[in-house]
Parts: structure tokens; sequence; C-alpha cells
């Protein structure tokens, strides 16, 4: 079951990134990201209201959001800041270069997380999990070509560089989710998550606004509702999947990027994105790689 709710999970995530690219099409980013924040935190609020309000109706549900020390919320705290960086680059990323170049290097977070488990827990990989990260290394080399010919330089690009970032901060969320689900509620770490960030982005919103050199100026589009409440229902999913007993964090990393097909199929068909022969070709070898790392860690 918590296989399936990966796979549905992927989904909600590339429809959450075509409501990303839509909603920053020239516009304002830290307006749009603090819009699409406040949004998931009121769509999660009412859950943590009724849990408080009403807990012998909440209790029984899958959506109760228990009480937690100040301990549990500065765990949760930090969370929140990973993960509202890498939100923050990735937005940044997503404005300014093409969905279809954005989505295929985002799917190779779960190599990152492998990365970061061998270096920081001391994880031993398999044969198909060290040709996964080949496949995905090579296929950022093979997106770096293709950027090229766009006038994308993977070296001197700081959207590039913004992208990577983000990439990595998630990578290194990825594995902080391995921590939080096997110690703290689920809903309590999604719901003050968001709250937290949307508090952290009323800060730096404040600081836009009075930044006389803000540049484009904010237009709402309903998409962005869309951003939250795709992200929402992803999220959701996902670490209803993580509070399985059995469940592989390895594993559901590596599902939830299967997502990449949604935008990238988006940004060929409907954006017109250049070199879709060359990109579908990339695509397959991250995807390869993504397959390459889910039957090493099954072996």
């Amino acid at each position: 079951m918590w296989f399936v709710l990966g796979l549905l999970s992927a989904f909600f995530l590339g429809c959450y990134d075509i409501s990303k690219k839509i909603s920053l099409r020239d516009n304002a980013v830290v307006p749009v990201l603090f819009s699409s924040v406040a949004c998931s935190a009121l769509l999660l609020v009412p859950f943590l209201l009724a849990s408080r309000w009403a807990p012998q109706v909440m209790l029984d549900t899958p959506f109760y959001v228990p009480e937690v020390d100040v301990r549990t919320h500065g765990f949760i705290f930090l969370k929140s800041v990973i993960v509202l960086a890498s939100w923050a680059f990735g937005f940044f990323s997503m404005k300014n270069l093409p969905i279809t170049l954005v989505s295929p290097i985002n799917a190779t977070r779960p190599m990152w997380t492998l990365v970061g488990a061998l270096l920081i827990f001391h994880e031993q990989l398999s044969l198909y999990q060290w040709i996964g990260i080949l496949l995905a290394l090579l296929s950022f080399m093979a997106f770096s070509f293709v950027g090229r010919k766009e006038g994308v330089s993977f070296t001197h690009n700081k959207w590039i560089y913004c992208l990577i970032i983000a990439v990595v901060l998630g990578a290194a969320s990825g594995l902080y989710d391995k921590y939080l689900m096997h110690r703290f509620d689920r809903m309590a770490v999604q719901v003050y998550y968001m709250v937290y960030q949307a508090l952290l982005m009323v800060v730096f919103l404040m600081l836009w606004k009075f930044n006389p050199k803000r540049g484009t100026p904010f237009q709402w589009r309903w998409s962005i509702v869309f951003i939250s409440i795709f992200l929402v229902l992803a999220d959701f999913v996902y670490f209803y999947a993580l509070s399985y007993p059995d469940s592989l964090i390895s594993v559901l990393s590596t599902v939830r990027r299967a997502g990449v097909v949604v935008p990238f199929a988006y940004g060929v068909w409907v954006l017109h994105d250049k070199n879709p022969k060359l990109k579908s070709f990339c695509l397959l070898g991250v995807l390869l790689g993504m397959l390459f790392l889910f039957l090493g860690t099954m072996a």
C-alpha cells in the first residue's frame, strides 16, 4: 500500500511543478512563494484547530494533530528552514529555466539522498545503487550539454546554481524526514512545519515589499492556490506512506521522482520547450538511474 501511495504522491508532485511554472511566469518569486505557503498553511490549520477543540472527534482519524513538546517543535522548525530554503532556490530556478531542464534535474534528489546516507550514516551501497548513481550523474552531465545548446551554461548560470542548491537541500530534507517520521507524528510534522514556513515567509515578504529594487511586480493567479493544494496532497500521501512500519525511505524518495514525467510532458507539449528528443533521452537516463536505485534497495 505504501508503494501505491508513493506513486500517487509522485503524480501530485508533477502537478505541483506545473502549477509553479504557470504561477512564476513573468511574476515576482517571493510573493508567489509566500502566497503558496500561506495557502498550504490555511489548508492545514483547520485540522490543528479541530484537534484541539474536538479531540474526541479527530482522534481516530488520519488527520489528528497531537500536541508536541518544545523539543519536538525545534526539530520541526529545523525542517521548515531546510525546506523553505530549498523552495526559495527552486522557485527562482523554475522561473528562469525551462521546466524540461528543472524537473529532471530535481528528479536526481534520491541520488543525493543516497550519497548523504553513504557519507553521514555510512550505509553500504549495492552494485545496483552505484549503477543508479552513475546513470544519474551521466544524465546530469547530458542535461548540461543540452543546456549549452539553449544558451544555459551549467558553470556560469546563477539559476543553475540555485537549482543545484535546491536539489541538495531537498536531499537533506529527505534524509531528515527519515529521522522525523520514525520519532514524531506525521501530521504534527506536516502541519507545524507548514505553519512555521508561513511565519518565516512573512519576514521575507516584508523585506521584499520594502526593497526599492524588487523588480518584477506581483500578479495574483489562481494557479498559486493549486501549488498549495498539490503540495499538501503530495506531502500528506508521502508522510502517510512513511508512517507504514515496513516503508522504505529510499524507495519512496525514488518513486516520488517518477512524477517528473508529468511536468516534462507539459514542457514539451504545452510550452514547446526546445530539444525535446535530446531531453527525453536524458530523462530516460534519470529514470533508469532511479530504477537501479530502487532495484538496489529491494535486493
